[in-house]
């Protein structure tokens, strides 16, 4: 019972851990007025109801030495803060559920982008761009019977 015990503990911090490591990075607290330092890219997302709430917003770069990506969530005002970027020009688009991405801007450490989400074309097309999540494939449910007590 103990080693089983351990075994789903440790099965279920794994998947914990896998769950934090692969999830975007939150946006971080933005105030009414949205303060970017030099080494920040900021601004606001809106859709055609307002403000977007809970997209992701992406910046990506090939202009270091590696590939790198920064991934943020905007808050309940559409607002959104990917901190301390390297110097380096960025493609910034938005990507979220139901939504088509967005056109990527060109950015750099220290703007203020206003960013424009948009509807994707149909439910189909939607799933293309954001697919359901992945997390469910590190559980791995067993039949009915192997629950019963073997003692």
């Amino acid at each position: 019972m103990i080693r089983k015990t351990r075994k789903i503990a440790s099965v279920g911090a794994a998947c914990l851990t896998w769950a934090w490591w692969v999830h975007p990075v939150h946006a971080q607290a933005v105030s009414a007025s949205l303060n970017i330092a030099a080494s920040d890219i900021g601004g606001t997302v809106t859709g055609r109801n307002g403000p977007e709430a809970g997209v992701w917003v992406i910046a990506e770069t090939t202009d270091l030495p590696t590939r790198f990506r920064k991934i943020v969530v905007t808050d309940e005002k559409g607002q959104f803060l990917l901190p301390d970027m390297p110097k380096a020009n960025y493609s910034v688009w938005v990507r979220g559920y139901g939504l088509a991405d967005s056109r990527p801007e060109q950015a750099a450490p220290g703007a203020t982008l206003q960013l424009r989400a948009s509807p994707a074309a149909s439910a189909a097309a939607a799933a293309e761009i954001y697919p359901p999540s992945i997390g469910s494939r590190c559980f791995t449910f067993q039949r009915r019977r192997s629950f019963r007590s073997r003692t």
